[in-house]
């Protein structure tokens, strides 16, 4: 089968999404609308491991969706573009 020629935009666009379709990582983000998390409160949060958070947390930040402040010896996580917040609004219907 033969590929179209997409556009950059949508390709880069489609990637936020696949990175978004994951229930924890939707969740991440949709905490991340009102305020800053480190790996450890998303791991009570989302009773994962620190491992499972960590892998969710790049895939994350590989498609510019949070970004993290080192702090001490904390990260601390927030949403790369505040237009995630409209985003997961409309993707969770709040």
């Amino acid at each position: 089968m033969q590929m179209a020629h997409y556009d950059q935009d949508l390709i880069d666009s489609s990637g936020v999404f696949r990175a978004l379709s994951h229930p924890a990582r939707l969740c991440v983000v949709n905490k991340l609308t009102t305020t800053v998390l480190t790996v450890g409160q998303m791991q009570e949060c989302l009773g994962m491991s620190q491992s499972n958070v960590s892998q969710h947390l790049s895939i994350l930040k590989s498609r510019g969706i949070i970004k993290g402040e080192r702090i001490g010896s904390e990260v601390f996580y927030s949403l790369a573009d505040d237009r995630m917040k409209d985003l997961v609004k409309i993707f969770l219907n709040d």
